[in-house]
């Protein structure tokens, strides 16, 4: 039997299948991945590839499609696993969900109950939100017979004291679930799996995790359990991402509102989808273009990137009182040496050194022998670690 775990974003649809063998070597073993690109415009593509990682005979689903939405995309992904013997086996589905609220601290199974009340979140994560629902209920109109289980972005940090979620408002609002509630916990909790099984000691030291994408966060772990995160309410606050600007005087939005006449649905396109990378350099949300780029523009917006990432650094590592270890994830942290190079060289104050070398090779650690702070560059993988909470769900 297998799980499918889909995660649906705001223009791609990533989709796995792993297979639950609990007599035979791992008790989940991916059978094939995948990613389905350019929903609702630009350019469109979509791959499998096998567990080694070998691409696989896709076929041409969609082309020629005027407009591709999520649900076409899915209809398209559902068709092409049916094609390839994947459907008939399938035992569950795990979706990502960025968010929880106040009343999903855990993975839960999907009823008609459970999304009404994931609906009413929807303004809190307006990128994400719409689409992890919409796969839900396709999925649901499609294979009625299929358990779908919901796995929250949210629900990591729930672990956190009260002092770290409440925001300085009337006590009335907090009660209403007006607090800090942090994101990609997924990726932290596989990070801080993955972190103790490279480094059993680190399970109950002071880990600072650093998942910098086009969306991106930091999380200080103590005893692998999160202490305080970057983002809080919505993932807007933190460090500035792809297209979001990161945390902001909540004067800017009354006085746009109030100076500049501008309407809810301006701002929040303005602050999820033109801000960030984006809207400092006037180039592109993409950091590989603004390293790739001699526009002082760029400059601008990469010195800003990581000069917040040094001061949120500086915030949770104050948060822990100290930090033994710091993770690199996500496609930058994965994959851009240069970055890397320039938070270390800024957190130099906390006795960080780093091994150019290591660095430049994306080892799995690239500290200097006399650092003071281990360093590590972690793969996420938050696909696994949603099979991982559904196949512990079917096997209560």
């Amino acid at each position: 039997m297998s799980i499918l775990v889909l995660n649906c974003g705001s223009s791609s649809i990533k989709f796995s299948i792993y297979a639950r063998r609990p007599t035979e070597g791992p008790e989940l073993q991916v059978l094939c991945h995948g990613e389905y690109e350019g929903i609702g415009g630009g350019e469109r593509h979509f791959a499998a590839a096998d567990a080694e990682g070998n691409p696989l005979d896709t076929g041409d689903y969609g082309a020629g499609t005027d407009n591709l939405t999520h649900t076409k995309a899915l209809d398209y992904l559902l068709a092409w696993l049916q094609d390839q013997d994947y459907m008939d086996n399938l035992e569950a589905t795990g979706h990502r969900v960025v968010h929880g609220g106040k009343d999903f601290s855990a993975p839960v199974r999907i009823d008609s109950s459970v999304l009404k009340r994931l609906e009413a979140l929807i303004p809190l994560a307006p990128l994400h939100q719409p689409h992890n629902l919409a796969a839900i209920r396709i999925l649901a109109e499609r294979y009625p017979e299929f358990l779908q289980i919901a796995c929250f972005d949210t629900a990591f940090h729930a672990c956190q004291a009260p002092v770290a979620r409440r925001y300085a408002l009337p006590r009335e609002l907090t009660d209403a679930g007006i607090q800090r509630y942090g994101f990609h916990g997924l990726s932290y909790d596989y990070l801080s799996r993955r972190l103790r099984t490279l480094s059993p000691a680190a399970g109950n030291a002071r880990v600072i995790i650093a998942h910098l994408g086009n969306g991106a966060s930091m999380c200080a772990l103590r005893g692998s359990e999160s202490q305080a995160t970057s983002m809080g309410f919505t993932a807007l606050e933190g460090l500035p991402m792809g297209t979001r600007c990161g945390s902001l005087d909540p004067g800017v939005i009354l006085y746009l509102q109030q100076s500049r006449g501008m309407k809810p649905t301006a701002i929040s396109d303005l602050l999820y989808r033109r801000s960030g990378l984006l809207g400092v350099s006037g180039i592109s949300n993409d950091m590989r273009t603004l390293l790739a780029s001699g526009d002082p523009r760029a400059k601008d917006a990469i010195d800003m990137f990581v000069y917040r990432i040094n001061r949120e650094l500086g915030s949770l590592a104050a948060a822990l009182g100290g930090v033994d270890a710091l993770v690199f994830s996500g496609g930058i942290g994965e994959h851009s040496p240069v970055i890397r190079a320039r938070v270390c060289e800024l957190a130099g104050w906390l006795g960080l050194r780093l091994d150019p070398a290591a660095n430049d090779r994306s080892s799995s650690r690239i500290d200097a022998k006399d650092s003071a702070v281990a360093v590590w560059v972690i793969p996420t993988n938050e696909e696994l670690m949603i099979a991982s909470y559904v196949n512990e769900r079917l096997g209560q």
